[in-house]
């Protein structure tokens, strides 16, 4: 693989990457004993760091189910402080600690971190810990390449122990892990609205009701039953009035050579839902004035195949995490001109794999080469820097993550991706607007929300 030349700023938040160390090295046939011992049921290193600002891994944080009908975010750690604030004043200090993005938002646009105790909140239900340990010694990639897909696997990241031996490989199990990492089987989101912020301004893109149902973790199912679609996720827009009544409907497949991924749309004013093939890759949004693309949502989404993947290493990297709060805060206070509301977001030290994409010979996008930073607790992306072809940062990407307790899981909460030459963003996550109010229930939904026809028999014109 072909490596691109950094700039100087990009290369300065990779200091502290190493390669994964030779006793934690994991070969093709690596040992689920090891997800009991030193590691986490998600692979992760169970002990803390050298100077405990990473603590060991003791279960993360669990609570008793809630009801269909009460929200599942609560807020977490409400009084605690920051323990420091990073800034332009002291950022070399922290740079090791910091994505090439970040650097370049604190110092060209003025972010500021507030940096809190660390907490490593990651746990699943226990069927999701005993399909992990399985699929260590089950899953396989794709034989004519790790983008493509993966089969053998079933109800827990299929790759939670990395084949580090081979970097290529190690890459493609990782991104496999982060697209299919465990956030629910079966979730509504009462609403989740999308901006853009452009010269300072703010713009509602839409406002949504969500429904997704992930089968790959369907507690009833198995292997034998999974039908290759990991995910089917529904949006139907409510607000503003213009696209009100818009739908759009996604199945996501866990080997895209064996099966594509399918998108339908139904747009207002029509009788009939149409498939959309080309909502994907780097396909603009065209609500967001050029800002994201498709294949930029939620860190990295969709069909990884364009990509060769690499794994780089690993470190210790400030993310937003346990970002709860946010659920609980109206747009118009959390969206400032260039970034969210620093007071707004907590920010605290994990330990992720750095993994990097690089374009594969003979596809296009127009974010050719990407580093992603993936969280080891519980395997979601958190941060990103996006490249254009002549080796410049253009763009940074970061996805917020909050606990569901009763689930138990990690969750993405919000995500964002910015235009590094003009500070604008887009943003999608529980912003409340005015009485519209964000709330994700953990609530059973109907199979047939996810059949294109009744999508379409179900709409209103």
């Amino acid at each position: 693989m072909n490596r691109r030349k950094f700039n100087l700023l990009a290369g300065s938040s990779l200091a502290s990457v190493t390669a994964l160390r030779s006793a934690k090295a994991q070969s093709a046939s690596p040992d689920p004993s090891l997800l009991t011992t030193t590691l986490t049921p998600f692979g992760a290193e169970r002990a803390g760091n050298a100077d405990g600002s990473i603590p060991a891994w003791t279960g993360g944080l669990v609570a008793p189910p809630v009801g269909p009908d009460t929200p599942a975010l609560v807020q977490v750690f409400t009084g605690e402080q920051p323990l420091y604030t990073v800034d332009a004043s002291n950022m070399a200090q922290y740079a090791h600690l910091l994505s090439a993005a970040t650097q370049v938002q604190i110092t060209k646009f003025g972010w500021s971190l507030k940096v809190y105790q660390t907490h490593r909140t990651s746990a699943a239900p226990q069927y999701v810990y005993d399909n992990m340990a399985k699929n260590v010694t089950r899953a396989q990639l794709d034989p004519a390449g790790g983008r493509y897909g993966f089969t053998n696997a079933y109800g827990g990241v299929p790759f939670p122990i990395l084949d580090t031996s081979d970097p290529l490989k190690a890459g493609a199990q990782a991104i496999w892990n982060h697209l299919t990492v465990f956030g629910g089987y079966s979730i509504q989101d009462i609403f989740t609205s999308s901006f853009v912020v452009i010269n300072g301004q703010q713009i509602l893109v839409n406002g949504t009701v969500g429904y997704s149902i992930y089968p790959y973790y369907d507690p009833n199912g198995s292997l034998e039953t999974f039908d290759g679609y990991y995910s089917k996720v529904r949006s139907d827009t409510i607000m503003p009035g213009s696209v009100d009544g818009q739908e759009i409907l996604i199945w996501h497949s866990s080997n895209t050579r064996q099966k594509a991924d399918i998108t339908w749309t139904l747009l207002n004013g029509e009788a009939r839902v149409r498939k959309a093939p080309n909502e994907q890759y780097d396909s603009p949004e065209a609500a967001t004035n050029g800002i994201s693309n498709v294949d930029e949502n939620s860190m990295f989404y969709g069909d990884p195949q364009q990509f060769d993947w690499k794994l780089i290493g690993k470190q210790e990297l400030l993310i937003p995490y346990n970002c709860n709060v946010m659920d609980f805060t109206q747009a118009s206070e959390f969206l400032l001109p260039k970034f969210p509301n620093p007071d707004m977001v907590r920010w605290e030290k994990h330990r992720v794999y750095v993994i990097e994409a690089t374009l594969h010979e003979g596809y296009r996008n127009v974010v050719p080469h990407r580093r992603f930073y993936i969280d080891e607790d519980s395997w979601y992306g958190a941060m990103g820097d996006g490249y254009d072809a002549n080796g410049n940062l253009i763009k940074g990407y970061n996805q917020y993550l909050g606990v569901v307790p009763s689930m138990p899981s990690i969750q993405e909460v919000a995500s964002a991706i910015w235009d590094l030459n003009s500070g604008d963003y887009a943003i999608n996550g529980p912003l409340s607007t005015g009485s519209h109010v964000a709330q994700l229930l953990i609530k059973p939904v109907d199979d047939s929300l996810f059949d294109p026809q009744q999508m379409a028999a179900a709409s209103s014109f």
